[in-house]
């Protein structure tokens, strides 16, 4: 009798316990490492190096996931995520992806593809009639485009827009002017975006840009759907990504990250956006397709296998094999004028792509395709190995390559023999 009563009581404790759990966690394909060619000891060489950065003050918080064919072999939190209440950084933790929004949102235009909506030879004022008389500035003139710009153009960031913030061009000049990036609406960004030249003739160059938030854009005008809604409809919920927004819910706030800028000159971390007074929990009215989302490693994870398993998770279909494909093949012409060097990287539907694995200072492979946020975050996906990784921080101007040192902690883990 007193077997069972402890036998009982023990069930409610842990009954309890579960029920405490994050479902997004208990729900999680878990699987030890051996299962998969890791090596547990190797991986825990994450540990050891990130919690190197938290105690050396260079990092508040982290959270980490590897996955392989399809199985989490590590998934852990480090530091805090607020310095200033002392909060701890949690597994599931809500964190600004900025620029891993990218991707997500490029995926969602080729759904639109995929049923015919647009090609990505089309000149993107086929459907922004704002963009129809654009001129480039060319030496201070204002020139015709050698050619349109296409929706493909869009993808690859050659369009000829740019950001404004990381030049000092006359067009960069006129974006802050003009302050692009904080419009309030889709219909004002594409006026004020139409209004200016093009940086570059379309084709001509790469330079990284707003070119996705005019994605967004297109996934509006083409689904007929606010940004937000579509994602929400068509991919968050299908993928089981309830922890993705563009607007952080008032019952999750409290799980929401502070951000930091790292001061290089006084070697320290200071407060850039405070979770309770962020842009990203007030009302949001302009969904940025290039930088507008706040999501969590398993979340983002859960995209990332959809995108490694051909466009399919768990039985749901986004995209068809073929067009993952596609998006993950090397778009830039060979004749591309770049400010950096394209010959070991190159750029497809939405990512970069891993060209020659000898210039990139750390095991991987070719084929790998990637992207990352201003903030530190970063993911990558190795269709070769069948791997994914996702980093969450949030830290501007990080003093440490992070990407480089997760590669090289990652890949070593690896234990297997090389499939023949």
């Amino acid at each position: 009798m007193i077997y069972r009563k402890q036998l009982v009581t023990g069930l409610l404790l842990l009954s309890a316990s579960l029920a405490n759990l994050d479902s997004k966690v208990v729900n999680l394909p878990f699987a030890k490492p051996e299962s998969v060619g890791m090596s547990t000891e190797r991986l825990e060489r994450i540990d050891e190096n990130l919690n190197k950065l938290v105690d050396s003050g260079e990092l508040p918080g982290a959270v980490s996931l590897v996955a392989r064919h399809g199985k989490i072999v590590h998934y852990e939190n480090y530091g805090l995520r607020d310095l200033e209440s002392g909060n701890p950084m949690e597994k599931d933790t809500l964190v600004r992806i900025y620029s891993m929004t990218k991707p997500v949102v490029s995926s969602a235009l080729m759904m639109l593809h995929e049923e015919g909506k647009f090609q990505l030879n089309e000149p993107v004022s086929k459907y922004i009639p704002q963009f129809k008389d654009q001129k480039v500035m060319v030496d201070g003139e204002l020139v015709e485009p050698k050619r349109q710009m296409t929706i493909q153009h869009l993808f690859n960031h050659t369009s000829g827009l740019t950001y404004g913030i990381f030049g000092n061009s006359e067009v960069d000049k006129l974006y802050n002017q003009h302050e692009v990036l904080r419009k309030k609406s889709s219909k004002e960004f594409l006026e004020t975006l139409g209004s200016i030249p093009l940086k570059n003739h379309p084709g001509d160059k790469y330079v990284y840009s707003v070119s996705v938030d005019v994605q967004g854009c297109l996934v509006e005008i083409l689904s007929g759907m606010p940004l937000d809604k579509f994602l929400q409809e068509r991919v968050f919920i299908p993928l089981g990504m309830k922890d993705t927004f563009f607007e952080v819910p008032d019952e999750k706030e409290g799980r929401f990250a502070a951000c930091y800028s790292f001061n290089k000159d006084t070697r320290s971390l200071e407060l850039s956006d405070a979770p309770q007074s962020s842009k990203f929990v007030n009302k949001v009215t302009f969904f940025s397709g290039g930088g507008g989302l706040v999501s969590t490693a398993a979340d983002y994870w859960r995209f990332c296998q959809m995108m490694l398993n051909g466009g399919e998770l768990n039985g749901v279909r986004l995209l068809g094999r073929k067009t993952v494909e596609l998006m993950r093949t090397d778009h830039f012409p060979a004749t591309l004028e770049t400010y950096d060097s394209n010959a070991d990287h190159g750029f497809g539907l939405g990512f970069r792509i891993v060209k020659d694995v000898t210039t990139t200072g750390a095991p991987g492979s070719v084929g790998e395709y990637y992207w990352g946020g201003i903030a530190g975050t970063l993911f990558w996906i190795d269709p070769i190995e069948d791997l994914t990784v996702i980093t969450m921080i949030q830290v501007r101007n990080s003093p440490y390559n992070l990407r480089r040192k997760m590669h090289s902690l990652v890949y070593q883990a690896i234990v297997d023999l090389k499939k023949r």
